[in-house]
């Protein structure tokens, strides 16, 4: 499975073509991208929504939320890594705030909840 993160992160040094919401097109070489899908590129042509202006940029950032679609070389899909399905291979044995319960470990007991609080927290103590 190819997220489209790391699809990204393995094109960068590559030609793309960035097309956005408004209709212009943006061609460069990918210098970097963030988790947010914001992209910097280098040695861009940027082409007007009509399509008849033309512009050389020498770099240019284009924020993620901007962006309709991304096309990339091909090459590009055999140079991804398998990171992240070796991640989720691996996932039982890492175990993160949540602490999710996988395969056949035994399920914890529930505790008993103290009676008259004292455990601190909302309440306090009852007299009885």
């Amino acid at each position: 499975m190819v997220l489209p993160l790391s699809l990204i992160q393995s094109a960068i040094d590559h030609p793309m073509l960035v097309e956005l919401k408004n209709g212009e097109t943006y061609n460069g070489n990918l210098v970097k991208c963030d988790t947010w899908m914001n992209i910097f590129l280098k040695d861009v042509i940027c082409t007007s929504k009509d399509g008849d202006q033309f512009w050389r940029i020498p770099e240019c950032f284009v924020r993620g939320n901007t962006i309709k679609y991304l096309r990339i070389p091909d090459e590009v899909i055999d140079l991804v890594k398998d990171e992240p399905v070796k991640r989720h291979q691996n996932f039982k044995t890492v175990r993160g705030r949540g602490g999710a319960r996988v395969g056949n470990r035994p399920q914890p007991q529930a505790k008993k909840p103290k009676q008259g609080g004292g455990g601190g927290g909302r309440g306090g103590k009852t007299k009885n």
